[in-house]
């Protein structure tokens, strides 16, 4: 537990320094641990550094992203929906993304920022939607700028009808006027570059978003080079945090969105990826084989899920709690 809070209160880079790390303090280490997930969220949209979440897909995931060291978690729509064998075009109802987002809020100490695709409706669904993220702790919401139900923004070839700003910026307004927490976060996906419009229109949106209340921008792209993410970062001028998902654009070295004064790179589903990889592999090896022992070797122990699944608490529990024989 000591190493998770710790893993979740300090930089990445100081885990080098075991020195450094020691010499976190208790109250420090508290400090940390003791700040709302929200609050957390917010402090790295509006850090001066440039920060970085990981995609996670349910309570197992999230709790690896924490223990690597990432100060945050995607929520991504495409590894929820995948993990439960859908498409991303919101056939995932909003109640069922809720209910796996409880079990990775549960599970984790760091705040997750959720892929809330449109909002899941109109403005009153996706105010209905904050006041549900707050409950279940969950330190902010990201919402794109497309039709209900949307489409996935990698697909070639499909039509991406965009929103109208006006609606767009109003919902935004509803869900900041909804929200308790002072710190939760809403975040504005402009879509402007995968519906095929060029700078003028996605500085535009930002623009209204912003000015409506949105606490951060992300700004998508999907070709393979980052001069959509340039031209607008120079366009911005630094008006606000703006956050991007270089999942196209992955051969751009990061100094690069550094030196453009992006505020947060999301590497947003690549956890769920590498795991559809990993169990086509296993299980292929397993039916050629018809054995266990070409795998055993090569994936983790049974007592390795038995610590991310926290036995030992419940081991220690039941020595308080059960009747002594």
């Amino acid at each position: 537990m000591l190493r998770q809070i710790i893993r979740a209160s300090i930089p990445k880079a100081s885990f080098r320094l075991i020195p450094q790390v020691l010499a976190y303090s208790t109250q420090e280490v508290a400090s940390q641990n003791a700040k709302k997930k929200s609050t957390q969220l917010k402090e790295m949209l509006e850090s001066k550094n440039l920060e970085y979440i990981m995609e996670a897909h349910n309570g197992l995931s999230a709790k690896i992203v924490q223990e690597t060291g990432f100060k945050g978690v995607w929520g991504s729509g495409l590894s929820i929906s995948a993990q439960l064998g859908v498409r991303d075009s919101n056939e995932a109802s909003w109640t069922q993304v809720l209910e796996v987002l409880e079990f990775m809020s549960d599970n984790t100490n760091i705040p997750i920022l959720l892929d809330a695709d449109t909002g899941y409706g109109n403005f009153n669904n996706a105010r209905r939607l904050v006041r549900k993220l707050e409950q279940i702790n969950v330190a902010g919401a990201c919402i794109e700028d497309k039709l209900f139900p949307k489409t996935n923004s990698l697909l070639d070839n499909r039509v991406q009808p965009l929103a109208e700003i006006e609606e767009f910026s109003l919902k935004i307004k509803a869900m900041k006027d909804t929200q308790q927490d002072p710190d939760f976060c809403v975040v504005a996906r402009v879509e402007a570059f995968i519906a095929g419009w060029g700078l003028d229109e996605a500085l535009k949106r930002a623009e209204a978003y912003r000015n409506a209340g949105a606490d951060a921008i992300l700004m998508h792209s999907k070709k393979s080079d980052p001069s959509d993410i340039e031209a607008f970062m120079k366009a911005w001028n630094n008006q606000g945090p703006v956050i991007i998902v270089p999942t196209k654009y992955y051969k751009t070295p990061t100094k690069l969105f550094e030196d453009l004064g992006v505020s947060m790179i999301i590497w947003a589903n690549h956890n769920v990826r590498a795991s559809v990889q990993a169990m086509q592999q296993t299980t292929k090896q397993i039916f050629d084989d018809m054995s266990l022992i070409n795998v055993e070797k090569k994936i983790v122990s049974v007592n390795e899920l038995f610590r991310l699944q926290n036995d030992k608490e419940l081991s220690e529990a039941e020595k308080k709690y059960l009747p002594k024989k």
